[in-house]
């Protein structure tokens, strides 16, 4: 696609009226919604004004309804919920009270509505839009506004985005607030399994999610679930009989704790609800397991909203603003949602149908279609859950004779686990053994490879680090004796899961072929490393953890401010030369720079982010955030820029620094990390297996992969997962600073300085066309979870 770059400068807000409020039920990460689309307005130049409690204050008006500045949306970033209010709103519901709302709004000159909320608070604002002008005419007729006015706010622009937890809305991969529900469930599941293994109990735990499984489907993936209710994939006929099986020959593999998770509207396959107490029960009849029930509630909606979730719905508030500013009369009301990793703009409508035809699907009893309604990462999700958690009787499985070895390279990072499980799991049900080497390939030259079976991965996904042990050493100086093992363990394929130097190894390795036979077989790469800086992927396992370490230690330095005010402090992250953590760090904890190696910088423009600093030190936020990668300059070290920040600021701020090291790489996975490991990692096994049937001689009664094509690595590509030679990917990468050439995060760059008030050019050319429902990628795999 060869465009000429489009600059949103060219688009004005003067004259115009922005309000936005939330409505239905809070989500976290609505904040950082709300504080998007305020300073974005502000930033180009229209009046942005906020609706407090929903579609209540809008009828209410009065000073539910106030124009705010840039310092109002201070703070509000690292807060859950929302700090607008919501409210649930009868009056809404009735023309007359629409009225009173449109009144309010031509009051205030506001023909620019932003909603942010679920499917309910979405179509009422379509209802809203389409009756705009008949209630304008009825308001002339009833003498309360003149015909100028109907003239002047003919039209009501409406754009929405989603804040749901329950991620129940079609259309948009995540909503504002999964994530960080995922978070919530997780940390609780944590807890409770080292309190199960204590007692060798079996735990019931009940999520959120009356009309959609969403949470309770990717929780029970992030924690290998034994068993998991949801309404859209009610169990079999038998099912009691089937689960108390199940676990019941868990526990005797020696496993001493059970977790079941209900969804709070799972039902069976008559329709009738699937209780918490009614599966506890059950399991205390049959099985007399010590079983105990924990309803999650509100909890789920509660506390800070994660990375994730503040970068999407700053993204998402920033996107709304700028379809605000294109809207004509003739545009469908929108919905600013995510596919993959691009923002992308749906009509409301289109959704809305899609979602309520979920709803009927799973009434009429057609759950298939209702589980395909619900778009393609569901399904995956899905079909993953049942490939992982049920292991077949060895009878049941294929043997195919091949066996494939997985190991760990590089850096250790949060989600390796889950992808070795993955593997271990998905490559015994293709009927292949599986080998497990410790150490990497400095370990696999000293035969450190075991076979490694079904119950060995148990309760890996949770688990940090790297089990396997891994190690930086690329294979280039033991190449003879890891051939040696090859051939000694007979081993037919590689997973090699890792970072940059899993990339360089493999690329070694295609090398080496034509001295060592024994590399012609199909090796895949399984990005992992917290630096994201392997070509051929937009994402890199490990990373969300990460970031989450970063923006929660910065909220933290940032609550040390308010006590003492005017002070800056100086963040150094990880990440190599790459400057993914550091950029993606200060925009979702709200930093006012980030410096980093991509973009080049010098003393000036250092100076100019000292005195941008003075001037919002004179303003009610007195306190500042700057992150630095730790490669980004070798002559702009942070002891440098600490002291030439604390000179500069002398008699206005104070400084502090903090170098964040290794806690980076530690720390439980993130769900999105379990989840994404789990799923790229099935999907790489699999595509091993494919690779394995192509290239196996009969004759030879051999693998023989010889092409580019079979040492692939497996990245995310803006919405798809895609398999890509590493020979391809060379031309790709700058192997000097061991970065990508090209990096997708960097178009985001510019939002970090408009949020921070810097005047800076943003390229939208990938906004602005409205996309179909139907014509989202059928592959679409998810830039979410």
């Amino acid at each position: 696609m060869d465009h000429q770059p489009k600059f949103f400068e060219n688009l004005s807000g003067a004259g115009k009226a922005i309000a936005v409020l939330t409505s239905g039920g809070d989500a976290q990460g609505m904040n950082a919604a709300v504080r998007a689309v305020v300073r974005m307005g502000i930033y180009v130049n229209a009046k942005v004004y906020f609706i407090y409690e929903g579609y209540q204050g809008m009828v209410d008006g009065g000073d539910n309804i106030v124009e705010v500045s840039w310092e109002s949306v201070s703070s509000i970033l690292q807060v859950g919920g929302t700090v607008i209010g919501s409210a649930r709103c009868k009056p809404f519901r009735t023309r007359e009270g629409r009225l009173q709302a449109a009144l309010n709004l031509v009051q205030r000159g506001i023909t620019n509505l932003c909603v942010i909320g679920g499917d309910g608070s979405l179509t009422g604002a379509n209802l809203f839009r389409e009756e705009w002008s008949g209630l304008l005419e009825e308001l002339a007729q009833k003498g309360k506004i003149d015909a100028e006015a109907v003239k002047k706010y003919a039209y009501l622009n409406i754009v929405g985005m989603v804040g749901s937890i329950d991620n129940d809305f079609c259309g948009t991969d995540m909503t504002i607030g999964t994530d960080s529900a995922l978070h919530r469930i997780i940390e609780v599941v944590d807890a409770i399994m080292t309190t199960a293994q204590s007692h060798q109990r079996t735990f019931v735990l009940e999520v959120m999610g009356r009309h959609c499984g969403y949470l309770a489907l990717v929780s029970a993936l992030a924690c290998g679930a034994d068993w998991v209710f949801i309404p859209e994939y009610p169990p079999e006929e038998g099912w009691e009989d089937t689960m108390c099986v199940k676990l019941s020959e868990n526990r005797a593999r020696k496993k001493r704790l059970n977790i079941i998770i209900v969804a709070e509207g799972a039902i069976d396959c008559h329709n009738k609800p699937i209780t918490s107490e009614k599966v506890k029960d059950l399991v205390v009849q049959r099985l007399g397991f010590d079983t105990r029930v924990t309803i999650l509630g509100h909890v789920q909606r509660g506390g800070t909203p994660s990375a994730f979730d503040r970068i999407l719905a700053s993204r998402m508030g920033v996107e709304a603003v700028l379809a605000l500013l294109e809207a004509t009369p003739d545009t469908p009301a929108c919905v600013v949602s995510l596919s993959g990793n691009q923002a992308v703009r749906l009509p409301l409508m289109e959704c809305v149908q899609m979602t309520q035809a979920v709803q009927k699907a799973m009434d009429e009893g057609r759950f298939l279609e209702a589980v395909k309604l619900r778009g393609r990462s569901f399904e995956n999700n899905l079909n993953t859950y049942k490939l992982l958690s049920h292991k077949k009787p060895d009878a049941e499985l294929p043997k195919t004779n091949f066996n494939v070895a997985v190991l760990n390279v590089g850096a250790p990072a949060a989600g390796m686990n889950a992808a070795v499980r993955a593997a271990v799991r998905v490559g015994m049900t293709e009927g292949h053994k599986i080998f497990a080497v410790i150490d990497g390939f400095e370990g696999f030259a000293r035969g450190k490879i075991k076979e490694i079976s079904w119950g060995d991965v148990g309760g890996w996904t949770g688990q940090g680090g790297s089990i396997l042990g891994t190690k930086r050493t690329l294979p280039a100086k033991y190449l003879e004796k890891i051939a040696d093992q090859m051939r000694t363990n007979n081993i037919n394929a590689l997973m090699v899961i890792g970072g940059f130097e899993a990339f360089e190894s493999c690329l070694q390795l295609q090398e080496a072929r034509t001295s060592f036979e024994e590399f012609r077989v199909p090796i895949c790469v399984v990005p992992a490393t917290i630096s994201n800086n392997v070509p051929g992927t937009d994402y890199s396992l490990g990373t969300d953890t990460a970031l989450n370490a970063i923006v929660e230690t910065c909220d933290r330095i940032k609550q040390s401010a308010s006590g003492t005010k005017r002070r800056v402090f100086i963040i150094e992250t990880m990440g190599g030369y790459c400057g993914y953590l550091a950029n993606m760090g200060a925009l979702a904890a709200g930093a006012d720079a980030a410096y980093i190696f991509e973009e080049q910088f010098d003393i000036r423009e250092l100076q100019a982010n000292v005195e941008h600093l003075t001037e919002k030190m004179k303003t009610s936020i007195q306190r500042g955030l700057v992150l630095r990668n730790e490669n980004c300059n070798e002559n702009y070290t942070t002891d440098f820029i600490y002291q030439l920040y604390s000179e500069e600021g002398k008699g206005v701020f104070d400084c502090r620094k903090n170098v964040l090291g290794h806690m980076q790489q530690g720390g439980a996975p993130s769900p999105f990390d379990r989840n994404f490991g789990t799923k790229i990692s099935a999907k790489a096994m699999q595509w091993i297996s494919k690779k394995l049937k192509e290239t196996y001689r009969k004759e030879g009664g051999k693998v023989f992969a010889n092409t580019d094509d079979s040492v692939c690595l497996l990245g995310m590509r803006r919405r798809n997962l895609v398999f890509q030679p590493v020979a391809e990917l060379k031309s790709e990468t700058d192997f000097v600073h061991r970065i990508p050439k090209e990096q997708w995060w960097l178009k985001l760059r510019p939002l970090m300085k408009i949020l921070a008030k810097y005047k800076t050019s943003y390229d939208v050319s990938d906004s602005g066309q409205l996309e179909h429902v139907a014509m989202l990628p059928k592959e679409a795999e998810t830039g979410a979870i």
